[in-house]
This record gives C-alpha cells, structure tokens and sequence, in this order.
C-alpha cells in the first residue's frame, strides 16, 4: 500500500536522537566502517519536497539535498514511474555488453543541454569522482600531454587522482597517499578575501600554470564554475572566461567540474554558462539523476573520439534504473519550471542574510539554490570555523538540516531542493537568524 504523503512541516517527537535512531546508531557503529561519518544522529526513513522524516517521526527542513543531489526533490513522481517502469523491464545487462535505448537518449539530452552548439558525445559513469577520473582520461588521450592543473579549494573526489586535485588535506586526503602525479595547483579566483578582479585573478594563475607547469605539457585545465566544499566561492567575473580563452589558444582542454552546480542547481543548466563560457568537457553528477547513481562526461567530438574503443566504461556506468531517473529529471526540470524556481529560491535567501547585517558574516555568495554564508572574526576577518559549525549544530537541533563547508569550515552552505516550498524555507532561515542571536 502506498505511504501517505509527507507531511510538509517541520516536527520534533521526541529528543534527537530518538530512541530508533539511537538504536539503529548502536547498530551503524557495530558494523559499519567509521571511516564513514555522518552530519546528524538520526536515521531517514521518509523524504519528499521540502522535508525528511527520521524513523523516530520527526520532520526536518532540507536545506541540504544530499549534497546538491535530490534537486528536484526526493522521490519526486516522475523519477519514481520511470524507476519503477524500467526495473519491470531489466535492471542490468551492462551497456558495454547489449547497449539499451535510454543510455543513447541521456546522451542525446545532454548534447542539448550543455553549453555550446558543437558536436559532442558522452559517455556515462557513476559518481562525480569517477566522471572527473575519466575526464582527465580523455583529455590526455586527445592531447597526448600529461600534465593537469586545479585550483585552491578545488574538491574533485575521493579516487586516488582525484584526492590529487582535491585541495583540502582533512578529511579527504589524510593519511591516504601517495597521490598520482602531474597534478599541478593554482590560485583561485576569491573576490572576497584576493581583492582582485577576473581578469587580474586570471593573469595571476596564468603566470603560475606558465611557469610551473607549461602549456606544452598540459594536457587539461579542470575546474568547478563554482566551488563546492572549498566554501561555493563564485570567481570574479571574467576569470573563467579568460582561463578558458587561453587553454583554446594552448590546445588545452579546459573541463567544467559541473558535479555539485550543474543540472539546474544554479538557475542555469549549467553554472558556467552564467559566464558565458562554453567548456570542451563538461562533467556532470549528483542531481542528474535524482539520487540514483549517475555521472557523464561531455565533451567536443573530437576530444571524445581521442579515446580507442573499450577505453572507456565500466560494469554499471550508465544502469538503466539511472538512465530512466535522468530522462525524468530533465522532463522535471524542464515542464515544472525549476530553472526559474532556482532563481526564485536566490532571491528569497539571499535577501535574507544581507537582511542580517550581521558582521561576523563575512561574504554572501552564490547562484540559484547553491548559496553561502562564510563566518569570519569581525576583528580580524580570519575564517571563523567554530561559528559556522555552532550554527550548524543549532539548526541541527531545531530540525533543520544544513551543511558547513570551505577550506577552513567556516561556511554555511544552502542547497534546497527545488521542490521546497518558500514558506519551509523562509522558516529554514528563521532557525539560521535565532542561532545567530543566540550563539
């Protein structure tokens, strides 16, 4: 029997954790790995729109999305047909094995998608980390270079090359290494604490990759349009337009990290185009798919061809149970409108926290529904990690579910899924503005 919908408001049964949730932690530290942590104590039996339903009862407002993932919202109708559509049919043969119609059609979608009228080809993966992976693949087999430059605060994954392009040591990279190599760092544009402009942050990283590196040697750029854990910083404008104008002029194959701020997160399809730049390789993940496991690589004709057949794939890369929740992802998006609701969702949040004035916020930031608060020490300006985590842990414990974020911890990241209602999220921020008054 189907489950009654959801309720969407924000309830507190019982102390967090609830006795079931307690319960079922006892059980997680018995037997699962304590590598893997988790942000809140509590066990989610429900979600849909705007809200999660722990197995105790309680309510609580997503402000989190998985991590950008259920964009459209959780079990949103028209994943859940599809999903249910195509598990009646197979679940599995492997594309690599006997191809399947809706792989070719994710494929199809994304060359209309993603930015730029050129020809394109994808191909199809599983997690943001795996599609980056490859994209570095594709970009050396085109160039016949080895060499890949990132940037500061970059998080690209958790493999060993891309725990090599992450910035940030703890937790993602501690103790794991050694790293692959010929991967090589540059200053990210950062408006509120470099000062500079676009074009002066560019000059500036372009002098470093020409010293350090060389262009003859390089075989791809690889950047997110807009930061992820390193803090959602959005470079000023002109950086990336003029980084991607100099790997054109240098047979360098500049790659769109698009995993957390592509798929309508940012009100655009894709973050980059709010630049006016159009990538050789866009790599996209997390809400592709509406939580099932998806990742792509898109790139120019040319640079995909590179690759010698059976190059490229993997046993589950491109499941038919996620190509069916990306087709109806995009169907989502597209009919509902939520590029727009994106935009709505910026305007609502960001207005409230300038409303604020609060000094101790040193930077609002952001597109659409990826949006940032960055907690510094008004005296100084130096990042306040203690701040953002206290604020975190507050929300927390009023039924609010936020994420930090950034090189140093000190950031308060907003990724509600589209799906939310304004009333949800404006009482999201409530509870963010009284941990403010009370901290």
């Amino acid at each position: 029997m189907p489950l009654e919908p959801l309720e969407q408001s924000r309830y507190l049964g019982t102390p967090l954790p609830g006795p079931k949730s307690a319960a079922l932690m006892q059980r997680k530290q018995a037997f699962v790995s304590p590598g893997v942590g988790t942000t809140m104590p509590v066990f989610a039996a429900r979600a849909a729109g705007g809200i999660v339903e722990d197995v105790d009862g309680n309510r609580f407002i997503d402000l989190g999305s998985g991590i950008a993932v259920t964009t459209v919202g959780s079990s949103a109708p028209r994943v859940v047909e599809a999903v249910r559509a195509q598990v009646a049919d197979f679940t599995h043969t492997c594309f690599m094995i006997t191809p399947y119609e809706s792989y070719v059609q994710v494929a199809e979608a994304l060359a209309r998608l993603t930015p730029g009228d050129h020809e394109k080809r994808s191909a199809l993966f599983n997690s943001g980390s795996e599609a980056v992976e490859n994209a570095v693949k594709i970009a050396r087999s085109h160039t016949g270079r080895d060499a890949v430059v990132v940037f500061d605060h970059a998080y690209h994954g958790r493999t060993n090359l891309t725990m090599a392009m992450t910035a940030k040591v703890a937790p993602y990279k501690h103790g794991f290494g050694p790293f692959a190599g010929e991967v090589y760092r540059a200053p990210m544009s950062y408006p509120s604490r470099d000062g500079l402009s676009g074009p002066e942050a560019a000059r500036r990283a372009l002098a470093q990759i020409e010293t350090q590196v060389g262009a003859a040697n390089l075989a791809a750029l690889v950047i997110e349009p807009i930061q992820g854990e390193g803090g959602f910083i959005v470079p000023a404008p002109g950086f990336l337009a003029a980084l991607a104008d100099w790997c054109t002029a240098n047979g360098v194959v500049f790659v769109a990290d698009e995993v957390q701020s592509g798929f309508g997160r940012t009100g655009t399809w894709f973050a980059v185009e709010q630049e006016n730049v159009v990538p050789d390789v866009v790599v996209s993940a997390k809400g592709i798919a509406g939580g099932l496991p998806l990742s792509a690589v898109t790139g120019r004709a040319e640079i995909m061809d590179a690759v010698h057949p059976g190059g490229l794939g993997g046993t589950y890369g491109g499941n038919p149970l996620a190509c069916a929740a990306a087709l109806a992802v995009i169907e989502t998006i597209e009919a509902d409108g939520l590029l727009g609701r994106a935009q709505e969702i910026e305007t609502l949040v960001l207005g409230r926290l300038r409303d604020l004035k609060d000094p101790r916020i040193g930077d609002i930031r952001g597109r659409g529904a990826m949006l940032a608060a960055e907690f510094v020490d008004p005296a100084t300006g130096e990042p306040d990690g203690a701040l953002a985590k206290a604020v975190a842990a507050y929300a927390h414990a009023q039924g609010v579910i936020t994420l930090t974020c950034g090189t140093w911890g000190n950031v308060i990241r907003f990724l509600p899924p589209l799906s939310i209602s304004d009333e949800l999220l404006s009482e999201g921020l409530d509870v963010i503005v009284a941990a403010l008054k009370e901290i």
